[in-house]
C-alpha cells in the first residue's frame, strides 16, 4: 500500500516516461504535488524505492525506472488524481477494539476485547503512514476504557526516556485531539507517522521526543492530524 503522495508521484513519473522517456526532475516533481521543498520529494523517491517501485539508476541524472505498480491499479495507472485506489492516507482503516458496555440486564462476562495491531509505528525518524492490520491482540477491558482502539508495533528509540522501547507494542485510543503532554500518534503531511509526545507552541504544534538525541519538530497545525493518544504498553521479555 502507499499513501496519496507517494502514489501521485509514482504516476507523475510513470506518465512522464512514458510520454517523453525522460523522468521529470526535481522541481517538476515538486510542482506537480504541491510540496514546500526538495526534501519532501527525496523522502517519497526514497519510500518508494525501498518498497521496490522505482529504481535509481546509478551514475546518471535524474534517472529513475519505474520497476512495477500497485497491484490494485491497471498498468496504465487510469486512476484519476486524487482517486483512492493504490493507497490509503489514514493511519487507521477499518473496524476498531471497542469496549462495549454491559447493561444492567446482561451479566459482565469480563471477556476481552479484541484490538487490531495495524502495523508498526516510528519512535524516531517518521516512517511512512501505517495503513492495515498486521494481527490482533486480546486486551483485558478494564485496560482500555470506552472508545475504540488500535496497538502500534513501536520501531526506534525517540521515546525510551517515557519508558516506550524498540519492539514494544503500545495501545492507542482513537481520537483526533489532545491536550499538551499527551504521547500521540501524528500523521505529519499524510504521509508520516511517528510517536511523539505533543506541545502547542502558539499556533504551531511540536512533537517531542523523549531522548535528547532527538530534535523536537514543529509544525504549523494544517501539518499534523492527531490519529490517537497513547493508554498503554505491552512489552515481551
Amino acid at each position: 500500500m502507499l499513501t496519496r503522495k507517494q502514489y501521485d508521484l509514482l504516476r507523475f513519473i510513470h506518465e512522464r516516461l512514458k510520454e517523453t522517456g525522460v523522468p521529470p526532475s526535481f522541481d517538476e516533481m515538486k510542482e506537480a504535488l504541491d510540496l514546500r521543498s526538495k526534501s519532501g520529494i527525496h523522502r517519497l523517491i526514497t519510500a518508494l524505492e525501498e518498497r521496490g517501485f522505482i529504481r535509481r539508476l546509478p551514475n546518471r541524472a535524474r534517472a529513475l525506472e519505474v520497476v512495477r505498480l500497485p497491484d490494485s491499479v491497471a498498468p496504465g495507472l487510469a486512476t484519476p488524481r486524487g482517486g483512492t485506489r493504490g493507497f490509503s492516507p489514514s493511519v487507521i482503516e477499518g473496524s476498531l477494539g471497542r469496549v462495549r458496555p454491559v447493561s444492567e440486564d446482561e451479566p459482565d462476562l469480563n471477556q476481552s476485547v479484541t484490538v487490531p495491531v495495524m502495523g508498526r509505528i516510528a519512535a524516531g525518524t517518521p516512517i511512512s503512514a501505517i495503513q492495515t492490520r498486521s494481527a490482533t491482540l486480546n486486551i483485558p477491558p478494564e485496560m482500555l476504557g470506552q472508545g475504540e482502539h488500535f496497538a502500534l508495533e513501536v520501531r526506534g528509540d525517540s521515546m525510551i526516556e517515557a519508558g516506550i522501547l524498540d519492539g514494544d507494542t503500545v495501545l492507542i485510543r482513537k481520537c483526533d485531539s489532545a491536550e499538551t503532554g499527551d504521547i500521540v500518534v501524528a500523521l505529519v503531511d499524510d504521509e508520516e507517522a511517528t510517536l511523539k509526545r505533543l506541545r502547542r507552541k502558539g499556533a504551531s504544534i511540536a512533537l517531542e521526543a523523549a531522548n535528547p538525541a532527538y530534535e523536537t519538530r514543529i509544525f504549523g497545525p494544517d501539518r499534523v492530524r492527531i490519529q490517537g493518544r497513547l493508554i498503554g504498553l505491552m512489552r515481551r521479555y
